[in-house]
């Protein structure tokens, strides 16, 4: 790995920025080439992506895939730390490739700014040599370690909660364990924290994003022990450290296609199932406002900056990141008794977000599709 050679030189700009690895026995010339030739797709673009991306960049990768469909919002910023305030609003995929570009413009970008599905899985990742799991959710990771066995690819495993992480490689030869080995069963049927309850630090994403790395690295230039048929476990808050052994059953690697296993891809922890919501059209919404606007409330859950730039008259400012706050609950509660509420952002993904929030406490209301700049549009018609 990688399989096919497309470069056996190192450019002055190279030579110079990987000096340190260039001098390590372990790595040298022959093994940056190495890395340079390699690719590598990156499944999330947040707390572990963030980390994973940045110092696979640094590392000189030289090619990086990253999926992700969703975008910065502040909150992502005390973890994601490839996103930034200027970026907030933006495709995470196009915060994250501006960042990698500025940092190493030797390393070539793809980005996939979907999320991954059974019918586009096998596409999207059947080009890289090496899968990175930074994805958030169950269903999520099940599906990409179900494609990975279908297409023979190694998997670097890598998830937070709290002050705790795991980083493990599955599916590295034919007899290495995978997801299936260490969880047959999707936690989401059992008793886990909600979309609502869960909480990280900050730096436990970093930290494990980094060792996701480091096996990466191990994998393509063959050093080291590698954690294959192991699983590392670090508790951030009282600094402990354990390795635990997994073994591989041959019934698990019993997949033929990815249509066998759809339930466990759709026992997402956050699955959008879990609190439908409802949607109007820009057109729809602008007719309304425009003949009964004292019985709308329209809530603007774009951060303030984005608010005092520009704002539809009558709105409110309530930031998808404070949405939570009891305060606004309570207030928005007695505002559903006489009016209609109606969600609004740049867009429209984070007001269907901020829906789903308000129907967890029995609030109904409906994100406005096209967000505030279709709206803009058809109120200054």
């Amino acid at each position: 790995m990688p399989k096919d050679i497309k470069f056996n030189y190192l450019n002055t700009d190279e030579k110079e920025r990987y000096q340190k690895h260039l001098s390590l026995k372990e790595i040298g010339y022959k093994g940056q080439i190495k890395l340079k030739n390699s690719s590598v797709l990156c499944i999330g673009a947040g707390g572990l992506g963030s980390s994973v991306l940045l110092y696979m960049a640094a590392a000189g990768i030289g090619k990086i895939g990253i999926v992700d469909n969703d975008q910065v919002e502040k909150s992502n910023l005390q973890r994601q730390i490839i996103h930034g305030t200027n970026t907030i609003g933006n495709l995470k995929i196009d915060s994250a490739r501006e960042r990698i570009k500025k940092f190493n413009p030797n390393t070539e970008l793809l980005t996939f700014g979907e999320k991954i599905y059974p019918n586009n899985a096998l596409e999207i990742i059947r080009d890289f040599d090496i899968i990175c799991d930074c994805s958030d959710n169950f269903g999520t990771r099940y599906l990409i370690n179900d494609a990975c066995l279908l297409l023979n690819k190694p998997l670097v495993f890598g998830s937070v909660q709290g002050f705790e992480g795991q980083v493990s490689v599955f599916n590295l030869h034919k007899k290495s364990p995978n997801l299936r080995d260490l969880l047959p069963e999707s936690p989401s049927k059992n008793a886990i924290p909600s979309c609502a309850d869960f909480g990280v630090v900050g730096v436990s994403t970093g930290l494990i994003g980094i060792l996701q790395v480091n096996e990466i690295i191990k994998i393509i230039l063959k050093k080291g022990e590698i954690l294959d048929g192991k699983i590392l476990i670090f508790d951030l808050l009282n600094m402990n450290m354990k390795k635990l052994h997994l073994k591989s059953d041959q019934v698990n690697k019993q997949i033929k296609n990815l249509s066998q296993f759809l339930d466990f891809y759709n026992e997402d922890v956050c699955s959008e199932k879990d609190n439908e919501i409802k949607r109007i059209n820009a057109n729809d919404f602008n007719s309304l406002y425009k003949t009964k606007p004292s019985k709308i409330l329209l809530i603007d859950v774009r951060e303030y900056e984005e608010f005092s730039t520009s704002a539809i008259e009558g709105s409110i400012s309530i930031p998808l990141s404070l949405l939570n706050q009891y305060s606004d609950f309570e207030f928005i509660q007695k505002e559903s008794l006489v009016k209609e509420i109606f969600t609004i952002c740049k867009s429209g993904k984070r007001s269907e977000k901020a829906s789903r929030i308000l129907s967890k406490f029995k609030i109904q209301s409906r994100s406005i599709e096209g967000g505030i700049e279709k709206v803009n549009e058809l109120l200054s018609n």
